[in-house]
């Protein structure tokens, strides 16, 4: 496990972010100043990513947000587990060489950051939806697709980092750290809905895992929030984590 991602030249917000499906407008995120949060996460890339259209989402809109004082939480949403769970993603599923797939989604991951202005030292975040991790021959490949896709992002100067539900993506890469797999995320973004928002004391992770600077907790999911005269449709976050450096 890497030490302190902090020592390695990581931007790390501390505090209440949103993601939502489209990346919303500088106007939005100008009124949303009124609000709790001070980071957002963008779906930014990734063939398995449900809003593929984003209209807004450019250099110009990352330095806007960035000079409104927001953080972002890039999230790519690469080729998705052979058992993944929710239908709707099936046609995303991953190949029969998933390191190597892995590899080459790690490579676009960064090139797209690159293109909004992310520079080295960003953390890019991989969602892998909720898949069967007790299925061993689908629990193998998509580690390792996911081993894969953070070994490329970490040869290009960037921190991996891994967004899962906390009972399946998120166990299993515990589990594989306490076997002492490699290439691991930098990062873990757990999702676990209806809790008080909380960094630690999630079952799915040992307290010494991911710690310090490397976790974020999703803790509620599709509610709608309305700040500053504007409504968006958003999920929850606590964090204390990487973020994005945007140039």
């Amino acid at each position: 496990m890497l030490p302190d991602p902090q020592v390695y030249g990581a931007r790390i917000f501390k505090g209440r972010a949103f993601d939502t499906c489209h990346a919303p407008s500088l106007a939005t995120l100008r009124a949303w100043r009124s609000s709790p949060y001070r980071a957002v996460g963008i779906y930014y890339g990734g063939r398995g990513r449900h809003c593929v259209k984003q209209p807004l989402l450019s250099r110009a809109w990352a330095l806007g947000a960035r000079e409104l004082g927001w953080e972002l939480l890039p999230v790519y949403v690469g080729s998705q587990s052979p058992c993944v769970r929710n239908k709707s993603k099936w046609d995303v599923r991953m190949g029969s060489r998933p390191w190597e797939q892995g590899r080459r989604e790690g490579r676009d991951a960064v090139r797209r950051a690159q293109e909004l202005g992310m520079i080295k030292r960003s953390a890019l975040y991989l969602d892998m939806e909720a898949y069967d991790r007790k299925n061993t021959k689908c629990a193998r490949s998509t580690l390792q697709y996911i081993r894969g896709w953070n070994r490329e992002v970490r040869s290009r100067g960037y921190f991996p980092g891994f967004y899962s539900s906390a009972n399946s993506g998120i166990r299993h890469l515990e589990s594989a750290r306490r076997s002492g797999v490699r290439d691991l995320p930098s990062a873990m973004w757990f999702a676990r809905w209806g809790k008080k928002a909380a960094l630690y004391g999630e079952p799915a992770l040992s307290s010494s895992a991911w710690h310090p600077h490397r976790r974020i907790h999703q803790y509620a999911g599709n509610v709608g929030e309305r700040h500053g005269g504007r409504t968006l449709r958003i999920d929850r976050n606590l964090v204390d984590a990487p973020v994005a450096i945007v140039r």
